[in-house]
């Protein structure tokens, strides 16, 4: 699609994405680093297809949720500063773009199309992973867990990035792959597209009202 085309169609002026599981694929990552706390806590590791379904509502919800699993009574607060060590030991061990992520968001910027990440991963992380990525020049703002009070499915980050963009939220495309970013998506009044392809864990996809869902990120460029 060209650059004039993708201008011309292209139905969004802002596009805010969801960073793990909608543009990168970390849960190899993130599985390593909840494993390294796992065995320093003297328990069995667990596997990547258990971890996945953690993933989405931010760093100490994960642990909470891998506490639980292995009948630990610690608290999360106790434990995570032990794990924020391992996931930063982690991060860039094997995230990979899914297919289509570089030449789409070169597209949309070609198109005058401006874009943000707005995720829930600790905002420390956010720009390494982007940077080794090769894909941070793509994005004018990028909001991680820890900047504000709230986090998503809040729809304040999302509100955030939209008063930082000059527009109205409903203007801007939020792009995820979870009922975190179609809850944060529904209540800021933000029009939604989901990947069918991230850590969706149990959520509906297609029966939360978002204007599309996509099986390849590059099927953005043919939204109406």
């Amino acid at each position: 699609m060209s650059a004039v085309a993708t201008e011309r169609r292209f139905p969004w002026p802002v596009v805010l994405f969801d960073l793990d599981g909608t543009l990168v694929d970390s849960a190899s990552d993130i599985a390593a680093s909840v494993n390294r706390l796992l065995v320093e806590l003297g328990h069995a590791s667990v596997d990547e297809a258990a971890v996945r379904g953690w993933i989405g509502d931010g760093a100490s919800r994960l642990v909470a949720q891998a506490l639980h699993h292995a009948g630990d009574p610690r608290t999360v607060e106790s434990v995570m500063p032990r794990f924020m060590r391992h996931y930063e030991d982690c991060l860039l061990l094997d995230p990979r773009l899914y297919p289509g992520v570089e030449r789409t968001l070169q597209a949309l910027r070609a198109g005058g199309v401006r874009m943000a990440v707005c995720t829930n991963k600790p905002t420390q992380f956010v720009a390494p992973l982007l940077e080794v990525m090769g894909i941070a020049p793509y994005f004018e703002h990028v909001l991680g867990a820890g900047e504000l009070p709230q986090r998503k499915p809040d729809p304040a980050p999302l509100r955030h990035l939209a008063a930082r963009f000059g527009v109205p939220v409903a203007q801007c495309l939020m792009v995820g792959d979870s009922s975190t970013d179609a809850e944060a998506a529904i209540a800021a009044g933000a029009p939604l597209v989901l990947v069918s392809y991230g850590y969706r864990r149990s959520f509906d996809l297609h029966g939360c009202g978002a204007h599309a869902v996509i099986d390849r990120f590059d099927q953005l460029l043919e939204l109406r």
